[in-house]
Formats: C-alpha cells, structure tokens, sequence
C-alpha cells in the first residue's frame, strides 16, 4: 500500500529500523535488506505502519551509511536494488510505508562530486562543496571545530585550498548556495519516489546553511577552537534550500512525508519549521525534549559525555511546551531514543531491578500523549545498553578526547567507562535480540557492534509471555491507534515530579494516564473516577485500586477510559492530586 492521504503521516506510528543491526542473512556480522523483509510481519504485529530506515546507500561506511558516496545504488553489504524493491513491494503488501534517511549536509570525499571537485578550481563540481584558502601566515582559515573535534579544514590532496566539513574529514559539506546542489537533491529523492518510497527523513538539515564570514572566532583563551555546529545551525538561508527541495519532492508525490532532523531546535523552531505555511517539513526530531540536571557534572569536561538524571519537572514543562504549540499540526514527535542515543530503559528507567514495568511505564507516558510515536529497535522487548570495556571501542564523537581528559583530571578508569557506558550512542546500537542463542538470533557470526545475551529480553522469548514488554507494547499501539488517542486533546495535571499524569478528550471519550516515574510506591487519590463508568484499558504489574485510592508499584502506569460523560464537563470537573 502507497499512503495517498496528504496528511496520512499524522496517524503514523513509526518504527525505527538501523539496518546494520536489525538482522544479517548473508552471514557476514552486519544486518541487511533481506533480513528486513524477513521480520515484516513481526513488525506489522508490533501495531506501526511506518519504517524508518537509516541509510543503506552506497558509503566508504566511515560513519556507517552517512558518508555517501552514491544516493543511488544499494551499499552492498546491506544487498542490490533489486533486494530493495522487493522490501518496498512487501512492505507495501503489509500497508507499511517506508522512509529513507536523506542525508544532505554531506557525501562522502569518495562521492563522484568531491572527486571531480578536487581536479581544480575549474571544474564545474568545485562549487559543489565549500572552500577556503589559509591565512596570510598559513594558518588554518578559522579556528572553528567539528563534531569530531578536529578542525573543520581539511587540505585538498593537490593543490593549496582547504573544504569544509562538519563532520569527519572525509565527509565535506556542500554548498547549498549553489542551486545546482539543490536540484541534484531533488532528482536523488525523486529517483527513490519512483522506486516506492513514502517519505524522508532530513538527516542535520539545520546545519546547510552556513556563515558567509569565515572569521576568526577569538576564545576566552584564544587557543581552543570553538564549534562550528553551533554557530552554523538554523540560519535564514535553511527556509529557501528546504522550501525548494520540498517542493520539488511534493509535485512527484503530493503526500510525501518530510521529517526534519533539527536537534537543536526547540518549540518555537520546531513550529516555523513544520507550519505549513513555511512548506518545509512535516514534523521535525528534536534532541532537546530531556532536560538533566546538570548540578552533577564536571564544567572542565564536555556535558555530553557525563550521564545525569532526567528532571522530571523540566522534562514536563518541555513536553507541556511541546504539546500546545505543535497542537494545530497534531503534535510533536514522540520518542525515547534512537541510534543517536543510549537505550531509553538504561537512560530513563530501572534495568536492574524494575526493567520490566519501567519498559512499559516509558512506553505508557510517551507515546499515548499526541503527536507521532517513534519506536527504536529493541525498545519493545526492553533492551538496554550494551557495554564496552576499551574506551578504543567507542566512536562516538569525543569519547576517545573525553577518556583522555577525565584521566588527565583524575578520574579512574572505572568511573570514565562507566560514563561512556551510559552516554555514547555507540552503546544503543546493539544488534536486535532475536533469542538466546551465540549471537543472539541475529546472525552466524560474531555481530559488528556487540550483542547482548540475554534470554528473558528476547522476542523468542516473549512472544510466549502473555505479560512481557513485547505483548504490553503492541496493547500500547493499539490503544494509539484508536481516535481518542490519535486525534483527542492534551492536558497534564499538576503533579509532583516522580508523578505524569494527563487526560486525552475526544466527543464523548475521556482518556486518563497516569504514570509513576520512580522506584517507589505512589498513592494518588482520584475523586470521582473510580466508578463503574470508568474502566482500565491498560496497566503494568503491581498497582492496585481501592475505592478512590491508587497504589502505583515502581514505575507503575494505569491507563483508565471514561465513556459516558459529555467530555467539555469532565475537563472542568477532574481533579486529581496525590496523598
């Protein structure tokens, strides 16, 4: 099934699939194609109707697919073309849609543009990309770093420029002032439409603009380079390049579904860049709906890298802000992790003690609030962080500077790998946990990024268990599937931190969840509502119900539906507060 609806993408409910680690047929350690199409139907069970698929072009594979060097063949270790359009038939067989990560910042430096640029300034591919020539005393052109650490200059192998690149070296960025790079986009996407494909995501779209002085920024100290992400993220020039791109995808496929990557963006942003007014995207990824508490790390080495608890009164304060203002484009993006990012039951729940109910309390709170759920891999059987033992074997960006300088400050190795261990995104990418055989159901061989064994946490093993994280996940679903909670309006109630609670009310329906984010009991009194008119649609283990009291277990979620009263008098009636 092709999605024809324009709008189809606002009941969309996504599953993130990393394809190097979802499942490997060949046998060589490294998730493919094939193994997609042969987890179709788990996938379909699961309740989404969405795949989102990180890059399987053809790349040098520096930085795992987001190195392209060609947008239109099949890298193949993920299999050939023809492999592909046989997951988009079957996919669509299944009316699963498929979005493709498009990468658009960068190629690969073995990209045939980069290549023809490099033969001079002459030739018609050097505007392609972003140049500079170095100081008059042969200094670099600014002092400004990558994502990476190292600088954003990189000299040409013949002749005496330097390009520009945000992130690894042998990614540079192109130069999106030339149109003709614009346009080039286009004909990748529409290329990719013809072959079926239902929407894109805009990997670091944000970051296309860039500053045209490329000055010298002066420091506190004058020596350290400063990033150049930060001060060449959502300039004015992103609204014409996106504006032109999408446009040109939109006439090929009305309904075409854009997703933008804008990490650093918050509410405000998130609405210029999804008001359809704009015509850019149709809902945006945002890394900022997680406020810690900072109060514990070390200002002398990078935040990033330094695990710290979620603050749970801004982490509400954030999703209120998101919800009211993207409400008139049917909500934010719903998600808990992805590949850019630890597991969320390591990062947000309990994976020791209470790893099951904190599994389901996370899926619970998140996505029956409005907006579009995004899945990750393994989130629905509960798997958590692998774990490293070599600071070597880490490649997030500045892990490695990060392990040098909390030695150098003192801190022991154990304490630096721990850190890591909780933080790098390395850590998130394990491979799916298919059984509990040697490699977990994912392959013949000794997998690319590390597995866990685990035979509880497996989908062996819980699609036997009527109670498990797989089976309380696909209730979720489709609870979400249903119009109160696709379509309903959002309140949160007023609750202490460890308590989120809030109410969806459609017509004649009214939704309450309430969740216990903590790994204590939680009592809460709810007048009028435990009654013979309200009926719990949902729950975890543990809680109880007695009279007007609820007993939440550690991270306990109760989802209760009401279908009797007008719903314009229960949202003035309700009143919930703890004991």
């Amino acid at each position: 099934m092709k999605a024809t609806d324009k709008k189809w993408w606002k009941k969309a409910i996504i599953y993130q699939v990393y394809p190097r680690s979802f499942k490997d047929t060949s046998g060589n350690g490294i998730g493919d194609i094939r193994g997609i199409i042969q987890k179709l139907d788990y996938i379909k069970k699961l309740g989404v109707n969405t795949i989102w698929l990180n890059p399987i072009v053809r790349s040098p594979q520096i930085d795992n697919g987001y190195d392209v060097s060609d947008y239109y063949t099949i890298d193949p270790i993920f299999g050939t073309m023809e492999d592909m359009e046989e997951l988009i038939e079957e996919a669509h067989k299944r009316e699963l849609n498929i979005i493709f990560d498009f990468v658009l910042n960068h190629t690969s430096i073995e990209h045939n543009w980069f290549q023809e640029a490099l033969k001079g300034p002459d030739n018609p591919h050097r505007n392609f990309y972003i140049w500079s020539d170095a100081l008059p005393n042969g200094d670099l052109p600014n002092n400004w770093a990558s994502l990476f650490g190292e600088s954003v200059w990189e000299k040409e192998p013949v002749g005496d420029q330097f390009y520009f690149h945000l992130f690894k070296k042998e990614m540079p960025d192109l130069n999106w002032d030339n149109p003709h790079v614009g346009n080039a986009m286009i004909d990748i996407g529409k290329f990719w439409i013809d072959k079926g494909i239902d929407g894109f995501r805009l990997d670091a779209f944000i970051h296309l603009d860039k500053l045209d002085d490329f000055s010298r920024e002066i420091t506190l100290n004058n020596k350290e380079v400063i990033s150049a992400q930060e001060i060449n993220e959502n300039l004015p020039n992103i609204k014409n390049y996106i504006q032109n791109l999408t446009s040109g995808l939109r006439k090929e496929k009305p309904d075409i579904f854009i997703l933008g990557e804008a990490a650093s963006a918050d509410a405000n942003l998130a609405f210029t860049y999804t008001d359809p007014k704009n015509d850019m995207c149709d809902a945006i990824i945002s890394f900022m709906l997680f406020p810690e508490d900072h109060s514990v790390k070390d200002a002398r080495l990078p935040f990033n890298m330094q695990h710290a608890i979620l603050d749970k009164d801004e982490f509400k304060k954030t999703m209120i802000e998101w919800q009211e203002k993207l409400d008139c484009f049917g909500g934010p993006t719903l998600y808990w992790n992805n590949h850019d990012m630890p597991r969320a039951v390591s990062r947000f729940g309990d994976e020791k003690l209470f790893r099951d109910n904190s599994s389901k309390m996370l899926a619970t709170l998140m996505y029956l609030q409005k907006g579009i759920p995004f899945i990750y891999y393994g989130e629905e059987i509960g798997m958590c962080n692998l774990r490293h033992e070599n600071p070597q074997e880490f490649e997030t960006p500045g892990a490695v500077a990060f392990y040098a300088k909390s030695k150098a400050l003192g801190y022991t190795e154990e304490h630096i790998l721990k850190e890591l261990n909780s933080t790098a995104r390395d850590v998130g990418r394990g491979v799916m946990q298919w059984d509990d055989s040697e490699f977990a159901g994912f392959s013949t061989m000794t997998p690319w990024s590390g597995v866990n064994i685990e035979e509880q946490y497996t989908v062996y093993a819980q699609e036997k268990d009527p109670i498990s994280i797989l089976a309380y996940y696909r209730a979720v679903l489709k609870h979400k599937n249903t119009p109160i909670f696709t379509e309903g309006s959002f309140r949160m109630f007023e609750m202490k931190g460890s308590l989120y609670s809030y109410e969806r009310v459609l017509d004649n329906q009214h939704a309450v969840v309430i969740c216990n984010f903590s790994d204590t009991k939680e009592r809460i009194f709810q007048t009028g509502m435990i009654d013979n008119q309200w009926q719990i649609i949902l729950q975890n283990e543990g809680n109880c119900i007695e009279g007007n009291c609820i007993t939440l277990a550690p991270f306990g979620a109760i989802v209760l539906l009401e279908n009797t009263l007008v719903a314009k008098k229960k949202e003035t009636d309700l009143k919930v507060k703890e004991l």
